[in-house]
């Protein structure tokens, strides 16, 4: 498995679309969430993402508020789901906005049910549940 951290002008046009087949399959297939999988937040993001063998095996990308830091589009391609790659994924993203912008507290919007993963790394939550695209959902914050 080889980790990759690119801005969206550094991706060759193969990984733009295998991040964005990967994103469709997880987030709008398998969750059945029909919103729009691409949108702005993708041309400013840094996009990190684990593959092997040409597959993307995790991905997320993380961009700047205006004060504050927030990372999303987090998964894990079902078929290497239970391997503790999730773990992986956090804290490569985790290195990634230590090394790229410190100082910067992290406001992330979390799937409920797996809320327990971002606590592990110091997350707290901040809010009720909430729906997003009918899927439950609770912010989370990360001090810097």
């Amino acid at each position: 498995m080889k980790w990759e951290v690119k801005e969206f002008s550094q991706l060759t046009a193969r990984e733009v679309f295998d991040i964005f087949q990967t994103r469709e399959s997880v987030f709008i297939v398998e969750q059945e969430c029909p919103y729009h999988e691409i949108d702005e937040h993708d041309l400013s993001s840094i996009h990190v993402y684990a593959h092997e063998e040409g597959q993307i095996l995790a991905y997320a990308r993380i961009f700047n508020e205006e004060s504050t830091v927030t990372f999303g589009r987090v998964l894990v391609h079902p078929d290497f789901r239970g391997k503790g790659i999730s773990k992986s994924l956090i804290m490569k993203v985790m290195q990634v906005i230590g090394e790229k912008m410190p100082n910067k507290s992290i406001v992330i919007e979390a799937q409920d049910y797996i809320q327990a993963l971002y606590a592990h790394f110091g997350f707290k939550r901040t809010s009720e549940v909430f729906l997003i695209d009918n899927i439950p959902h609770v912010r989370m914050e990360k001090e810097c």
